[in-house]
């Protein structure tokens, strides 16, 4: 079994069910199959071939679901790509992925012609319309076709190959905090084990709505807000973009029963001013992932509304998900959970040997989920899986009834005098101050201990001083943790699913 056989065998046996929303428009999931079954035709009567890898430049669309599925049903390989990227950014991406067939939204039609000498192994663009009431005019004798005429001509009675477990489905390339992005080679197993995991971990069912607005290029939305849902019969409601006044009026318009969220935006709803309480009132779960929830957001956020926040974690390569905070136990504020169905955690020391509960040392996994390696990447393929285990590069611990908890990025560390100082743990602290709205900690260079904290802080109230925040850090902190400055700034640089870039501050600094 795979995604797109699964989407065949859910559009059979429940064929008017609602696959999906967008834009308040209801779509079947038998309507939804139909597109795929032709979108993957239209592929085929391009050339394409399964195996042929097939690039999505697209933001939360019914364009992106259906030519993900439509795809991986011909046996196309997938490589979906941030379509904010820089020219260079996405020119590498095609580049290295091979790239035969991009599909893109029609604003990045400039950037597609503009790029089209440049690329001569991509064979075809099909451009998405923006606004589905005008008609598109494609040149004659053009690289570009519209997906309008792919999915309204061709053939619904198509078959496709058979489809492999061990086939590459998607490549997805880790955005990195240095050198170039590698490519990481998800196949039909690891990504339909995953999102049924997740789906069953989770107790998703046909009953559950999903608001799904983290990007889906994204591995965290792909697997937890769009494949683990439609393989459990779920709705989801496709968001164009995060924005807490549009999340509040589809929660409730829809009684959404799940939302997943990184960290940042569950600030942004936490502290929008008109956010009403009993507009969540039907959510029996939200999710969140991407980095650290820190403890005091989670509480105030749960007391506010009254829902419960499970934390989770998961990385590119492992399709994403290894934990989550169990539904039928206790959950544990700061825990990113247990291991989920079929996937096991453990943490390690520099030799690979497991630690005992409390020792902090690098989490590894392995499981159906972890990925076949790194595209045309041999080498760094077989530093980060070893002997069947994917080396994270987390810092992590384990207590005595088998919960995780991320300590820090191995690469962030801060050693300050020869004492490891975890950039999380100072962040919580500040985190808890009623006046800080944001926080990121770094380490930087110190001639005397090598290396010593400094912070970058939002305030809410701007009589805060960096010497309040000080003296407030020293009832919480041992004295070598403590910041050796706090800078206050507007906003934190942030990806573009709203996780906090601490190398960014890294970068600022240098320039300066």
């Amino acid at each position: 079994m795979n995604l797109s056989s699964h989407l065949k065998f859910t559009a059979k046996e429940n064929a008017e069910k609602t696959a999906y929303f967008f834009m308040d428009q209801p779509v079947s999931y038998a309507e939804f199959d139909g597109a795929v079954t032709k979108f993957a035709s239209g592929l085929e009567q391009l050339g394409v071939q399964k195996g042929d890898h097939i690039a999505l430049l697209l933001g939360n669309s019914p364009h992106f679901v259906i030519a993900l599925y439509g795809a991986m049903r011909l046996g196309a390989t997938v490589i979906p790509i941030n379509p904010i990227y820089t020219p260079d950014e996405i020119g590498y991406i095609l580049t290295n992925g091979d790239v035969k067939v991009v599909v893109a939204l029609d604003l990045l039609v400039p950037l597609a012609e503009k790029m089209g000498s440049l690329l001569p192994q991509v064979e075809h663009y099909i451009i998405c319309e923006s606004d589905p009431t005008k008609k598109m005019e494609i040149p004659a004798n053009s690289k570009m076709k519209s997906f309008s005429s792919i999915v309204s001509s061709e053939s619904i009675a198509f078959e496709g190959p058979e489809l492999l477990e061990d086939d590459v489905a998607v490549i997805l390339y880790t955005s990195g905090t240095t050198g170039r992005p590698k490519g990481a080679m998800l196949t039909h197993k690891n990504l339909y084990s995953n999102a049924k995991d997740i789906g069953d971990y989770l107790k998703m069912n046909s009953d559950d709505t999903v608001i799904t607005t983290l990007p889906m290029f994204h591995v965290f939305s792909l697997s937890v807000v769009v494949n683990a849902p439609l393989i459990s019969g779920s709705t989801i409601i496709i968001v164009p973009k995060f924005s807490p006044k549009e999340i509040f009026r589809l929660v409730k318009k829809y009684e959404a029963t799940v939302f997943a969220g990184v960290p940042t935006m569950y600030n942004y709803l936490y502290q929008y001013p008109e956010g009403n309480p009993s507009d969540f009132s039907s959510l029996r779960l939200c999710i969140s992932g991407g980095s650290s929830l820190p403890v005091a957001l989670l509480k105030n956020f749960e007391k506010k509304f009254n829902v419960f926040v499970s934390e989770g974690y998961g990385l590119s390569e492992a399709s994403p998900v290894t934990c989550f905070n169990p539904l039928d136990r206790p959950r544990k504020p700061g825990s990113i959970g247990t291991n989920i169905i079929h996937v096991e955690n453990k943490v390690v020391n520099e030799l690979g040997e497991e630690l005992p509960p409390g020792q902090v040392g690098e989490l590894i996994v392995r499981g159906p989920n972890v990925m076949k390696g790194y595209y045309k990447m041999p080498e760094e393929t077989a530093v980060a899986i070893r002997d069947g285990w994917l080396y994270t590069g987390d810092l992590a611990k384990m207590d005595e009834e088998g919960y995780f908890y991320i300590v820090d990025r191995k690469k962030d560390m801060v050693i300050v005098g020869g004492f490891n100082v975890y950039p999380r743990e100072v962040e919580e602290v500040l985190y808890e101050h009623p006046d800080v709205v944001e926080a990121a900690v770094i380490g930087v260079p110190d001639p005397e201990q090598g290396e010593v904290v400094k912070c970058f802080v939002v305030r809410k109230d701007t009589t805060l001083t960096e010497a309040d925040l000080m003296e407030y850090c020293k009832q919480h902190l041992a004295k070598y943790k403590l910041p050796h400055s706090i800078e206050f700034i507007e906003e934190l640089p942030k990806n573009t699913t709203g996780k906090i870039l601490r190398r960014a501050l890294k970068d600022q600094l240098l320039q300066n």
